[in-house]
């Protein structure tokens, strides 16, 4: 009798403790609080800014490469040496081009003594011209008086026709070797140009970044040997989405972080915009003046470009990381008597972690997420245990 006492009690008595489990589990997640922590809402500055990802450059920058073809004889610079405007940067084996020089020198004398020498005979051959002139029209005068016979005049005629083609002669080699001296002279200024060319100078001041040849080493025109750069001007060559660009112009200000220092941005701003977009990736290049450079820098190396395209001053601001998007609308979850209140937010200027807050929240209303990181309903009651 007794057992059959305990094995009902048993089979009923279970289902008040189920229900009073339930009722725990209720209370526990309607009524129990649920810890959170809360950010209090202010007023403040937002910036928004685009960002992009670009490398170091020099706005100026050239090749240095021989004019002509040689064997490179000495070396005067390296790799990182900063130079001064025409300062010797190196000079190629010249010895046979200065043999050159030397018989174009020995050519263009011959050729100067030639033309003195074709000059005296062309003055010779126009005295004497003049002496037959004078001595044909005597004849005539004697002829005329039938003083001399034909053949005579026929005789002073002829040398007078030879005079003169003996100075058309002198004349045309007198012509002659004034070409030939232009030309050796056009020569020697040729082997002069070329001999100079052995020694390459810098075309402006700034540092070598690159060196490309060793002494001994043979070069052609075109080939690099250094690499110079101007470092008065460096930029960073930014590449932004395309459709970022109705927001981006020229003289914006920007913050430069390389990626070697990380946690220190460096001021820039918007020198030029690119007008061609790389059909790929769908970006455009931005051209970012970087005002001054870390202690050990590189061209090439790689930095991120944040550039303002808008300021406010005086507004709601939220961390963007709070913002909870529910049934496509944006907002956030408030304190309110200790119960956890939806707000749903207009948004307006967007940085780059902050948020300016146009309507749905007010300067002191607290936001509220939940410490374990789990999602909680409107209504749920709360305790703020952090900020």
């Amino acid at each position: 009798m007794t057992r059959t006492i305990i094995g009902k009690f048993l089979k009923w008595g279970k289902y008040p403790l189920i229900l009073v489990i339930l009722a725990l589990i209720i209370y526990w997640a309607r009524f129990m609080p649920v810890s959170v922590v809360g950010l209090k809402v202010a007023r403040g500055e937002i910036i928004a800014e685009v960002m992009g990802t670009g490398t170091l450059e020099a706005r100026v920058q050239t090749v240095i490469s021989s004019k002509i073809s040689g064997r490179i004889g000495l070396l005067l610079v390296d790799q990182g040496d900063r130079v001064g405007k025409d300062q010797i940067l190196l000079s190629l084996d010249d010895s046979e081009l200065k043999q050159q020089v030397e018989i174009a020198r020995a050519t263009l004398s011959a050729s100067s003594a030639s033309v003195d020498r074709v000059q005296s005979d062309q003055t010779r051959a126009q005295v004497v011209l003049d002496q037959v002139r004078r001595d044909h029209r005597r004849n005539q005068r004697l002829f005329t008086n039938k003083s001399i016979s034909s053949n005579e005049i026929e005789k002073s005629e002829k040398t007078l026709s030879l005079a003169e083609a003996d100075l058309a002669s002198s004349k045309a080699a007198v012509s002659e070797a004034r070409k030939n001296l232009i030309v050796a002279q056009n020569t020697l200024d040729y082997h002069l140009a070329r001999l100079e060319d052995t020694v390459i100078k810098a075309p402006f001041a700034g540092l070598i970044v690159r060196r490309d040849r060793e002494p001994g080493d043979v070069v052609v025109p075109g080939s690099s040997i250094f690499l110079l750069i101007s470092t008065r001007e460096m930029w960073v060559r930014v590449w932004v989405d395309e459709t970022e660009m109705e927001r981006v112009s020229p003289g914006q200000e920007a913050r430069v972080i390389f990626r070697s220092e990380p946690h220190r941005s460096y001021p820039g701003k918007v020198a030029r915009l690119g007008r061609e977009t790389d059909r790929e990736t769908k970006e455009f290049l931005v051209d970012v003046s970087v005002g001054s450079l870390p202690k050990n820098w590189a061209v090439g190396q790689r930095a991120e470009v944040f550039i303002k395209t808008a300021e406010k001053k005086d507004v709601v601001i939220l961390p963007s990381r709070l913002i909870i998007r529910e049934k496509g609308r944006s907002g956030v979850f408030v304190e309110d008597h200790g119960n956890a209140l939806w707000r749903p937010l207009k948004i307006g200027l967007r940085g780059r972690e902050e948020v300016e807050i146009l309507d749905g929240l007010h300067p002191g209303d607290k936001v509220i997420i939940p410490v374990d990181s789990k999602r909680f309903f409107k209504g749920r009651k709360v305790r703020i245990t952090g900020s």
